[in-house]
């Protein structure tokens, strides 16, 4: 068998956790102090060596996108879980409230995306979709329980509400607005 035709090794246990810990002290680090932040702090952070940063993320730009694709995720395993445990009004909401911690990030990470070297329309593309079927799955939840009206709204114009309240410049609370912004959309969905 030759090497083209080998299947992917399974990254060792270590090395995933020192890939996590890493993409969380570059997600805290990107939230604190924008994505300028010195690869060697957020290696420090993370308590990896700046080899290891570079193993997983040879540059900026991959370290960035895994942060937003990471984030993604997390927003879609909760869409899951909420599912799950929550009742349908209450995922929502609670789900809600997770995309606009989710903003505050994006938002730092949008402006790197400007500066960096290829495509991003195939990342922000895959993020928007697992983000639809994450908010249609809650929303249509909610919907067959009678919690909110049918017809009431398509359940990407809550994240498009949420989006515009965190983009009009609401000055640093912007964040508050946007939690209040969620029981106004969902008093205005009840039947």
């Amino acid at each position: 068998m030759t090497s083209d035709s080998a299947p992917a090794r399974k990254p060792r246990a270590d090395a995933e956790r020192n890939r996590q810990r890493l993409i969380e002290a570059a997600r805290a680090a990107f939230s604190a102090s924008g994505t300028s932040v010195s690869l060697e702090e957020i290696a420090r952070s993370a308590r990896v060596g700046i080899g290891t940063l570079y193993r997983h993320f040879p540059t900026r730009d991959v370290l960035i996108a895994d942060v937003y694709r990471s984030e993604a995720a997390r927003l879609a395993e909760a869409a899951r879980e909420l599912a799950g445990t929550e009742p349908p009004l209450d995922a929502l909401r609670s789900w809600l409230l997770l995309f606009v911690d989710y903003l505050a990030t994006k938002l730092i990470l949008v402006e790197a995306f400007k500066s960096m070297v290829g495509d991003t329309s195939q990342l922000t593309a895959a993020t928007v979709d697992l983000l639809t079927s994450s908010v249609t799955l809650l929303a249509d939840r909610a919907m067959e329980s009678g919690d909110i009206a049918r017809d009431g709204i398509d359940p990407l114009d809550l994240l498009r509400a949420l989006t515009g309240v965190a983009m009009a410049g609401a000055g640093p609370d912007w964040h508050l607005a946007a939690r209040r912004m969620i029981d106004v959309l969902l008093a205005g969905l009840k039947p």
